[in-house]
Order: C-alpha cells, then sequence, then structure tokens
C-alpha cells in the first residue's frame, strides 16, 4: 500500500462494509483519519482500531440533514487543522423497497432518502471540499464509491433509486475532474460489483439468493471490501494523477465494458 503519512482522509460510512475497510486501510497506510458514522460508533470504533492517539477522530453525523452535512466537513475540518487532503464519499443507502410496481408511499421514500444521502450530501461534501483546497491553494482529491449499477442498471427492482442516484453522484464527481484537474484537484469513481456486505445480502435475497448472485460471477465470489479499500488507498496516494476522470470498475469480470 502507498504511504500516506501527512495526510489526512474524511471516510464517510466508516461503520461498516466498504467504509471501514477503507478507513482500517487508510490508518495502515499512515493516514490521519475522520472516520464518520451514523449510528454506529461501535463500529467506527472498531474501523480504526489500530490507529495511533492521534491518528483517528471519528464525528458523527446524520447524511440526511443538510446542516449536519455542513457540520461534518467543519469538524473533520478542525480535527486536522484544516482541510483533509482526501475525501472518500462512501456513505450510502440502498432501499429494497419503492421500486415500479410498490406504492405511491414506498417510492417517495426510497427515492427521497436516496437522493438525499446519496446524492446531495456526498455532492455537498464535495463542494465543500473544493471550495475549501481553491481558497487554500491546496491539491485534493476526491474518491466516490459508485457501482456498477450506474452503467448496467439493477436487476433488483426495488433499488431503482439507488441505482439512479449511483448514477447522478458519479457524473457530478466527474464534472469535479474535468474541471478541476488543471488546479491539482483529483477526482475518481470505483465502481465496485457484487460486494460481500450487508447492502448486497440484502439485495441478493430479491434477486434469487446469496447463492443464485454468486453462481453467475465469474470469479465464483464477491468483491471482498478489502480489495476496494487497497485501490482506494492507492489513489488517495496520487501516484496515478492522470487516472483522475476515470470509474474503475471492480467486479472480477462480472461486468466488462
Amino acid at each position: 500500500m502507498s504511504d500516506l503519512a501527512g495526510r489526512s482522509v474524511l471516510v464517510t460510512g466508516a461503520s461498516k462494509g466498504i467504509g471501514a475497510a477503507i478507513a482500517t486501510a487508510m490508518v495502515a497506510a499512515g493516514a490521519r483519519v475522520v472516520a464518520h458514522y451514523g449510528g454506529d460508533r461501535a463500529g467506527a470504533e472498531a474501523a480504526v482500531a489500530d490507529a495511533t492517539a492521534e491518528q483517528a477522530v471519528l464525528v458523527q453525523a446524520d447524511l440526511s440533514d443538510r446542516a449536519a452535512v455542513a457540520r461534518l466537513w467543519q469538524d473533520a475540518t478542525e480535527a486536522v487543522g484544516g482541510p483533509v487532503d482526501v475525501l472518500v464519499n462512501n456513505a450510502g443507502i440502498m432501499a429494497q423497497a419503492g421500486g415500479i410496481e410498490d406504492d405511491a408511499a414506498a417510492w417517495d421514500t426510497a427515492w427521497s432518502r436516496s437522493m438525499a444521502i446519496n446524492v446531495e450530501a456526498p455532492a455537498m461534501l464535495m463542494r465543500l471540499a473544493v471550495r475549501d483546497w481553491l481558497e487554500a491553494g491546496r491539491t485534493g482529491a476526491v474518491i466516490a464509491i459508485g457501482s456498477w449499477v450506474t452503467t448496467r442498471g439493477t436487476s433488483n427492482p426495488g433499488a431503482i433509486a439507488y441505482a439512479a442516484s449511483k448514477a447522478a453522484i458519479a457524473a457530478a464527481t466527474k464534472t469535479v475532474a474535468r474541471n478541476y484537474a488543471d488546479r491539482g484537484i483529483l477526482a475518481y469513481v470505483i465502481a465496485p460489483g457484487v460486494v460481500d456486505t450487508q447492502m448486497s445480502v440484502a439485495s441478493a435475497e430479491k434477486t434469487g439468493g446469496a447463492a443464485a448472485v454468486t453462481a453467475g460471477l465469474p470469479m465464483g465470489e464477491w468483491v471482498p471490501p478489502s480489495d476496494i479499500a487497497e485501490l482506494a488507498v492507492f489513489l488517495a496516494g496520487g501516484r496515478a494523477r492522470h487516472l483522475t476522470g476515470a470509474t474503475i470498475d471492480l467486479n472480477g469480470a462480472a461486468y466488462i465494458r
């Protein structure tokens, strides 16, 4: 892994799944980590358990609350003594109900929450980060955790809002890459396939079960969160600047463009 000593990283949704793996890997690489969590503080603590005394700080925020999102960035900035160097927009929800054939109430809830948490919150954090980097004359990087559903759609009809929201934040991240590369601000999208997390397990139950999903994967296994974490650490190290704007597929050859 890259040596991230001296660099600070904000990881949203660091209490479980992909976010927890990324927070753990960033700590192992030497970064100062601001680990965001919604309600699971114990999970966030476990993710940064190997951090030194000054290497990690936990910050709670409800990402459906725009004021809380603004406070999260402010708290992260104060914790590291200035804008963080790398923003990892990982936190997200996947509604299992709210598809076209579900009732209107489920549809409205799925879309409003998905857009608030999966699009508006990470976009707001990205805006705050880029503005602070520009004002301070600093470089920085955004790493968005997207999904293969942004290009292939989802086979889970209840997750239509999730697919749309992931496509939206991916497009926003690419827009940052295109417009601020000349000022040293980089932005990437990691697009995993079926990842070994509780979110994926819940989705698999809607599409034939975990065994059926696994049977359709070329490698015969789900993507481990650690694979995504190692890629995020590499990107955070800034050693592939001209990869900015890229969507990096990480799905074990299950979907090849």
